[in-house]
């Protein structure tokens, strides 16, 4: 023992000196590497956040001004630097910087939304990642809700948008005349789910950006395949729990009708219903349905109503964003064929508007529009690409294991997810080019060129890279604001929303 001390001791007295000490990280080039980062602009970042000069601070409400919230921040600005300057091309940085689009969600090293496969999560329970905590498939009501509640929480750390589970009321509904629950226990069980969903535990304190989907009437999908409780295959059908799948959504509407301890309304999980010619609109069932609509303005809709989809075919992910999934009918990946495990890479807005002020005629702005999309399909094709082998080397453990049947059928991971192209500011882009706004012929007749020419767009990437793409009504509200100030600052005459 005395050696030992006596070892330690002549160590640290070798290394006494800081001059000494500071040659050593000079000669490993350490402390050079320090002073870049002390005295780089960097350094400044948490003062700007502590004293809310950045308007970027309160870009998002469901962020709150906190410790979390500055660590956010802070990893933001780097990460963003990442992208621009490691991975992509100096067009891209230069298109993204001066406002030609934007891209969203640049401050995470990640995907943008993505649905998982509650079925999955059903038969294997939430774990798959080595040196984790395991949990065997749920038997039970209250068990199943909680383990969505820490596959959402967990999931959400790899994801920058929203996490998404389909089926959510066709798929639960059983476990509820398993344990024989009485509709009390049913709605406390969904009291608790309720309401650990709007703990701010995700990283920025805030929420986790969760959406669930319900069906209302059992899913066609589901309806002949056998029910799965304790990761087990069972006699009965999904379509013979249409009296739970009632007793279900009326607990959970009701909950979310009577607030929180304080009446605020719960934000989270974002609930999607979905409307076709056949919706019965006098069911009994549904009054409390209409009660929280007309209280808090929630759940959201997907209308289907004249349309050529079926809700079947589409996955609602967040506020915007709902996919068209009948490309993927063939593909599949998820159990028995379904295909719930789809999402988004990532979005780029076009910044329209400045199209529509620098371009004096309709061709031009279409060779314009042609080349910003170019410069945005380049950026979501790298961001793919990344993402991918990200996921490969195990950046993304959770998403890894639950994406595994993907991978097992296309060899990458995310073959299923699209790659978004947004727009923003089209009423805009009309009084800058045409002089009229969107609501007069001239301008709505443009509007579906413009739309039309983009969708054409899309289709050809498709073909070109066989990877998904769709167009999104873009969530603007920091975008708008971003693309706004700096068409401003570079072109003061635009107009903007300001000329209605």
């Amino acid at each position: 023992m005395a050696d030992k001390q006596a070892s330690f001791s002549s160590f640290f007295d070798s290394y006494a000196s800081n001059d000494k000490m500071l040659r050593l990280l000079r000669e490993k080039n350490l402390y050079a590497q320090t002073e870049e980062v002390l005295e780089s602009p960097d350094a400044n970042l948490v003062e700007s956040y502590l004293s809310k000069r950045d308007w970027q601070v309160r870009e998002s409400s469901n962020t709150s001004y906190s410790f979390q919230g500055l660590n956010n921040y802070i990893s933001s600005e780097i990460i963003k630097q990442y992208w621009l300057d490691n991975l992509y091309s100096a067009k891209i940085r230069k298109a993204y910087k001066k406002g030609d689009f934007h891209i969203h969600d640049l401050g995470l090293l990640t995907s943008y939304c993505v649905g998982w496969d509650l079925q999955d999560l059903l038969l294997t329970g939430f774990g798959g990642v080595s040196g984790k905590t395991e949990s065997k498939p749920p038997k039970h009501l209250r068990t199943a809700l909680g383990q969505i509640v820490n596959f959402l929480y967990t999931l959400q750390g790899e994801a920058a948008g929203a996490q998404a589970f389909s089926n959510f009321d066709t798929l639960l509904a059983p476990f509820i005349r398993s344990d024989k629950l009485a509709y009390p226990e049913v709605k406390q069980a969904l009291q608790e789910f309720v309401f650990n969903m709007n703990i701010p535990t995700r990283v920025g304190f805030q929420a986790p950006f969760t959406n669930v989907s319900l069906d209302l009437m059992v899913s066609p999908i589901f309806a002949e395949q056998s029910v799965v409780i304790g990761g087990q295959p069972q006699q009965q059908k999904y379509a013979d729990f249409q009296a739970e799948m009632d007793i279900f959504n009326q607990a959970l509407l009701e909950v979310l009708a009577e607030g929180d301890g304080n009446g605020n309304v719960f934000s989270f999980p974002i609930l999607t219903y979905s409307i076709t010619e056949d919706f019965d609109w006098d069911n009994p069932n549904l009054a409390c349905l209409w009660e929280v609509t007309a209280k808090y303005g929630i759940p959201y809709f997907s209308n289907f109503i004249n349309s050529d989809l079926k809700p079947e075919d589409s996955r609602s992910m967040c506020c915007r964003l709902r996919l068209d999934t009948r490309d993927l009918v063939a593909q599949g990946g998820g159990l028995f064929g379904a295909n719930p495990l789809t999402g988004s890479i990532g979005v780029v807005t076009i910044n329209l508007p400045r199209i529509g002020y620098i371009t004096d005629n309709e061709e031009d702005f279409f060779k314009r529009l042609s080349y910003v999309m170019d410069l945005a399909q380049e950026s979501l094709e790298i961001k793919r690409q990344a993402v991918e082998d990200l996921t490969e080397k195990g950046f993304y453990p959770y998403s890894k294991f639950y994406l595994r049947h993907i991978k097992e059928r296309f060899g990458v991971y995310w073959a299923n997810h699209f790659s978004t192209l947004g727009i923003i500011g089209l009423n805009e882009a009309c009084l800058n080019l045409l002089g009229e706004d969107i609501a007069s012929p001239r301008g709505y007749a443009f509007s579906q060129r413009v739309l039309d020419f983009m969708r054409t767009k899309l289709l050809d990437y498709q073909k070109q890279t066989g990877h998904n793409y769709n167009l999104e009504a873009t969530p603007g509200e920091s975008t708008s604001f971003r693309l706004a100030r700096l068409d401003k600052e570079q072109y003061p005459d635009i107009m903007d929303a300001t000329y209605l």
